[in-house]
This record gives structure tokens, C-alpha cells and sequence, in this order.
């Protein structure tokens, strides 16, 4: 059962599964709306944004009946407009451009809903979605899932695969830590570390006013504000004599601070309020590219659709890195450490495929 056989699957329309309605003549998926942050208290709901870690959770505040804009759904599937999609297992609230997907006829649970996922996350990147994902186009999309004997979605094969693949990963997770000793050790220390403001560390850029649609189909990335997929939408020609952005460098979203190494030259979206933002420093390499772009990443969480982050506002952001004996960033220390853990799950994958 390990091995998914889609010959059989059947594509159906997120219209066909989903609750949808119809606002004016255009059928839509439910959404969240804006609501200004001084009228978020704290509390206890998760409020969901286009952020791609956490499963999507921005802060936890309380529900606001009185709001309109204040939406609650309960147990479903949140897909932001920039491709970010988890399952929401218990009540949360939804922000600007975040959608809501809830099946007509069956309740979700962890098993269907984590199935349902990965099937939208698959489709998402296999279509022609580029900048956006509205709430009328969403309901267009077509995901592929296995079908029961009615070429119905079938909910228990669904389950049931999840929760094979669940107790397979337990046993191979409990198999590999008796094989290392009791665990995989890949902690930093962090007791050496010191903060640095951006505009200290890198000489930061937006790209050139472009938009995807004014491009054909080619080989240079064009890197956008996506969450996934290393920023890049699509791979495109460029226009007779325009310079590329140049590589080795990191590209952070303002929309959720979702942060990239781009070792090559690339097209970056710029023009818009949410054009990328370009961060350079000549000590960059894959390696060290990819470790300050996971802090940065996980450092700016604060960031989202209504508080974008600028290039102005990232000079003054600090992110903490490893230090020399001269108090400076420790690039070596970041390469080894980057290289070490590259062995280490090479070691661990190796480890699992044959067990």
C-alpha cells in the first residue's frame, strides 16, 4: 500500500467537493476579510495567514461575533492566496486572502484532511497559478483523488493510507533512532551568537518593475513572493537586453518573510508593493546562503498580508548569527555547520530507504 497507484484516480473540481457559494455571478470559496490589528485581543483561536510555517498561525486571539470581517470556520482547509495550505483540525480565524475549504458532504478528520492537503499542495504546483489564488479561482481548480465504486471520493482509502503512512513513519523514525543511539543530534549553540542589524550585514535591492504575464515560457527563473518551490512561479526568456538580478543572494517575501538563497541569476517580481526583496553580502554561498535564510525566515514571523514587510523596515530587522573571535559573522562556522548537517540527513534518508 506504500506505493499510491493514480490510474484510477479520478479529478474533480475543489466546486465539486467543497462549499462554495455564489457572491454577485461568480462562484466563490469562503474567506477571511481584514481586520485592523488594534481590534485583536489575545485569546485563545488561532487567526491563519499566509505565513508557511506554523501551520499558517499568525497569534491566538479571541473571537469578535460583533465584526463581520472577524470570520470563524471549524475543522477545515486553509489555502492562502500565495499557495500556502494546511488542515485546521479546531476553530480558527481566517485573515485577508485566506480561504476556507470545508467538504458538502463528509466532516474531515486529521488522516482525510492531511490526504486533502497534499493533494492541493500537488495541484497548486502543477497548474498555471502565478501571483495569485482568489476565491473565484480557487473553486476552478481540479485535484486529483482516488474514487470509490460510485467514482466518488473515497474518504476511507484516504484514511486508511494516512494512517499506514503514519505507523510506517513511527516504525521507521523508532527503527533509526535505536540505529544513532537514541536520537539524531543537530542542535546549534547559540551561547556564541550576536545580533546584527540587516542593514549591517547585507546591501539590500528590489528588482526592476516586471510583471509574469508579459514573459514567454524559457529557462531563467522568475522569483516571486510563493512560499514554495524556492520562490520561483515560472521559468521564463527574458526581454532583448534586460539584465537579470544577479545570484548568490537571498530573496525574502514582504508578505510573510518566507526567505530563499538563489545561487543563479534570475527575473525577480518587482513594482508591486509585494516585489521581493533582494539581499546581497559577497561572504554568501549555497551553504551559508540557506542558513541565514532560515533564520530569516523563521525571525520574521511577525510579518503577513496587512503589516508587509518594506525595504525600508527590513534595514533596521536583526537577525542573530554566529561570531568570530572578532565578534564579526562566523562564515566558516555557518558553512561546516550547513555541511555537517547535509551528511547527517544523507545519512538519515540513506538509513530509512533501506529499512
Amino acid at each position: 500500500m506504500n506505493k499510491l497507484d493514480f490510474n484510477s484516480w479520478k479529478e474533480f473540481k475543489v466546486s465539486d467537493i467543497f462549499i462554495t457559494n455564489y457572491i454577485g455571478n461568480k462562484l466563490q470559496v469562503p474567506t477571511g476579510a481584514n481586520v485592523k490589528k488594534k481590534n485583536l485581543i489575545e485569546g485563545d483561536i488561532p487567526r491563519i495567514t499566509v505565513t508557511s510555517i506554523n501551520n499558517g498561525v499568525f497569534g491566538y486571539y479571541q473571537e469578535n461575533k460583533e465584526d463581520v470581517n472577524y470570520r470563524v470556520y471549524e475543522n477545515f482547509i486553509s489555502v492562502s492566496f500565495l499557495g500556502t495550505v494546511f488542515y485546521q483540525s479546531g476553530k480558527a480565524s481566517l485573515d485577508m486572502k485566506v480561504h476556507c475549504l470545508k467538504p458538502q458532504n463528509v466532516t474531515l478528520n486529521k488522516y482525510t484532511g492531511e490526504f486533502l492537503v497534499t493533494a492541493i499542495l500537488a495541484s497548486l504546483k502543477n497548474s498555471s497559478y502565478s501571483d495569485q489564488i482568489s476565491s473565484t479561482l480557487l473553486p476552478n481548480l481540479t485535484i486529483k483523488l482516488p474514487i470509490d465504486k460510485n467514482d466518488e471520493p473515497d474518504w476511507n482509502y484516504m484514511q486508511s493510507y494516512m494512517k499506514y503512512i503514519e505507523k510506517l513513519s513511527q516504525d521507521k523514525l523508532f527503527t533509526l533512532l535505536q540505529i544513532c543511539g537514541g536520537g539524531v543530534k543537530l542542535k546549534v549553540e547559540i551561547k556564541q551568537w550576536k545580533k546584527f542589524k540587516i542593514n549591517d550585514l547585507f546591501e539590500v535591492k528590489r528588482p526592476v518593475a516586471r510583471s509574469l504575464s508579459n514573459y514567454e515560457d524559457g529557462n531563467i527563473p522568475f522569483i516571486a513572493s510563493g512560499n514554495y518551490n524556492n520562490g520561483i512561479v515560472k521559468y521564463c526568456t527574458p526581454k532583448k537586453g534586460e539584465v537579470l538580478d544577479k545570484g548568490n543572494c537571498i530573496t525574502v517575501s514582504p508578505l510573510d518573510a518566507s526567505s530563499f538563497y538563489q545561487e543563479n541569476n534570475f527575473l525577480g517580481r518587482g513594482g508591486a508593493g509585494s516585489a521581493i526583496i533582494i539581499l546581497y553580502n559577497k561572504n554568501l554561498n549555497p551553504r551559508v546562503g540557506l542558513f541565514i535564510a532560515s533564520i530569516i525566515r523563521n525571525k520574521f514571523t511577525k510579518y503577513s498580508y496587512n503589516n508587509q514587510l518594506t525595504s525600508s523596515s527590513i534595514l533596521t530587522e536583526t537577525i542573530k548569527l554566529p561570531v568570530d573571535i572578532n565578534g564579526e559573522p562566523d562564515w566558516q562556522y555557518m558553512n561546516e555547520y550547513m555541511k555537517k548537517t547535509e551528511e547527517k540527513v544523507k545519512v538519515i534518508f540513506n538509513t530509512i530507504n533501506i529499512l
